[in-house]
């Protein structure tokens, strides 16, 4: 019974008791340029330590799918014992063993292990000036300092510089020294953060600069729209007075024009209707996940940030469907339960088509970030049994009770032609410029998520992106309803997709600015690595421009149905 409950007490509050053994798990190893090309820690020549015991360690989804490969280390090391230079094992270095190391020095190698699940990193080895002879490190220095019952504290120190040599036996060994630590446990991941680069002064310029721009924004919006629609309403008014003959001979022009065409359907509904509601859930899902790391703190535990956006994406499936299959009935559309297939899968097909093509590179690589077919089935798992389903009923939800075509203004059963306009009106013209402005809002931010995510910083500044996303909507907004304005006021009533493009298209300037990051801003090379970051950044990209997208036609539709609901139509 007291075997169990030194269990329970080190599981669950990471409390250990004098000489109960302390573990050190080898994690992965790769090149410090690549953060995602990790190996096996053991998939170099590696020697163990002779412990065997060990109890069973359970990995999350989350670390299955970031490539966290906990080995046990074989060293003994007990809870406040301190263990003077001992050797574990020897390695015997043939030729294919030297050549191993070596590629790895060349390549500045380093490795990552866990002692109760705080990091430690240390480097393979190094190389002489002249970069002929390489030498590696075989000397763990290990200084763990405690606070209480509880670990805080955890540095290495590589020593013991040898010559690799072939046919040659190399002798690792290591130390343990205790040391009582004044530091919180809850704050032991302090030292892993890096104030001086997320809280700098041009990141707090960059909000400051980004919200002036939202001021600006919703000033000129308010100002001149109002302005404009009010002259609008009072010469339409002045033309309800007029009689048939004079109205004949008037310049009729405007927005007014198209209200018949207005509330058509878009073209393609279906696509259209499974965008926006895949876009509601992702901004569903990036709010609700930015606000429990805010409150949690997720970067202290590995994977828990994936597994807990997996988790929320599956439970806001109802959000996608509601919004999707309501705007599908609304533009009359019958084939919904396609519409409810699409919208469901539209996103977990685009991220583990995704993940499985570059699955095919890292296995062919050996690496580490190959998901298991284990992992594999449990991603479609939750598509099939908990996505699909949920969906399903948010779809049933949203065709009931917000399915009607309760427009303000009837449809003309004839299309009115669209009249020539200036180039610069053009839809096309309006998409392409419609992305600048979101982007010059967030494009700051994203040079330090691109860090935390590609680079070895940890994101803990949760409240400057929860900012950044709301200022990114509301510059969405605002950018969408001017150009909605200005297409409606040419007599062009393809305002739904030109809203969700223009807003969308700060999807692409964030991809274009991607390759920016990769060239001037890492050492990044290979092949894996690189289609690792252009396909990911690719899904990231993609779900931002249809998040911005939804956003960006939800605020439109709502302004569309605002001026059209206070105007009087024959």
């Amino acid at each position: 019974i007291s075997k169990h409950v030194v269990e329970f007490l080190r599981r669950y509050f990471d409390q250990y008791t004098d000489k109960e053994e302390v573990v050190l798990w080898m994690n992965t190893v790769g090149p410090y340029h690549n953060r995602q090309e990790t190996y096996k820690y053991f998939s170099l020549p590696f020697c163990a330590g002779s412990k065997k015991t060990i109890s069973h360690y359970h990995e999350t989804l989350g670390e299955a799918l970031q490539g966290v490969e906990l080995e046990f280390s074989g060293l003994d090391i007990k809870f406040k014992e301190e263990v003077m230079q001992t050797t574990y094992c020897e390695i015997e270095l043939d030729k294919a063993k030297r050549d191993a190391f070596v590629y790895a020095i060349k390549n500045h190698y380093w490795y990552q292990m866990y002692i109760d699940d705080l990091p430690i990193w240390g480097i393979v080895g190094e190389a002489d000036e002249n970069g002929e002879d390489h030498y590696l490190w075989t000397y763990k220095k290990l200084e763990i300092g405690f606070n209480g019952n509880r670990i805080v504290d955890v540095n290495l120190t590589s020593e013991g510089k040898v010559k690799l040599v072939p046919n040659t036996r190399i002798a690792m060994s290591y130390s343990v020294k205790w040391k009582k630590s004044d530091v919180k446990f809850e704050d032991r991941f302090d030292k892993y953060l890096d104030p001086s680069f997320f809280q700098h002064r041009i990141h707090w310029f960059s909000i400051f600069n980004s919200f002036m721009m939202v001021i600006f924004l919703v000033g000129l919006v308010s100002m001149i729209l109002m302005r404009t629609l009010r002259k609008d309403y009072a010469r339409y008014s002045k033309e309800e007075e007029m009689d048939d003959m004079d109205r004949d001979l008037g310049d009729e022009y405007g927005w007014k024009q198209v209200h018949g065409d207005v509330f058509r359907p878009s073209s393609h509904p279906l696509i259209f209707s499974s965008l926006i509601g895949s876009g509601c859930q992702i901004f569903s899902v990036s709010l609700i996940v930015i606000i429990v790391a805010i409150v949690e703190d997720l970067y202290t535990e590995r994977g828990s940030m994936l597994s807990t956006a997996i988790f929320v994406y599956a439970a806001t499936s109802p959000v996608n469907g509601y919004f999707g299959g309501s705007l599908y009935a609304k533009q009359g559309g019958r084939r919904w339960i396609k519409q409810m297939f699409i919208g469901a899968f539209m996103i977990p097909a685009m991220v583990c088509g995704t993940a499985f093509f570059i699955n095919f590179i890292a296995i062919y690589y050996h690496a580490s970030r190959a998901i298991p077919f284990g992992t594999m089935v449990a991603v479609c798992c939750i598509c099939f049994f908990v996505i699909l389903p949920l969906n399903l009923v948010g779809t049933i939800l949203g065709r009931n009770l917000s399915g009607q075509p309760n427009f303000p203004c009837r449809v003309n059963a004839v299309p009115r032609p669209i009249p020539e306009k200036k180039w610069f009106m053009e839809p096309a013209v309006i998409v392409c410029l419609g992305g600048i402005l979101p982007f010059g809002s967030i494009f700051i931010e994203m040079y330090f998520i691109f860090t935390s995510f590609w680079a070895y910083k940890i994101y803990y500044v949760y409240g400057f992106m929860m900012l950044v996303l709301v200022i990114l909507c509301i510059v969405t907004v605002c950018v969408t309803i001017v150009c909605t304005y200005f297409l409606l006021n040419a007599e062009d009533y393809r305002w739904q997709w030109t809203s969700f493009l223009s807003a969308a298209s700060t999807a692409v300037y964030v991809y274009m600015y991607s390759f920016y990051y990769y060239f001037f801003k890492t050492k990044m090379y290979g092949l894996f690595q690189t289609s690792f970051y252009f396909g990911y950044m690719a899904v990231f990209s993609t779900a931002l421009g249809i998040m911005c997208g939804a956003v960006g036609y939800m605020g439109t539709s709502a302004f569309v149905r605002k001026i059209y609901t206070n105007v009087k139509i024959d």
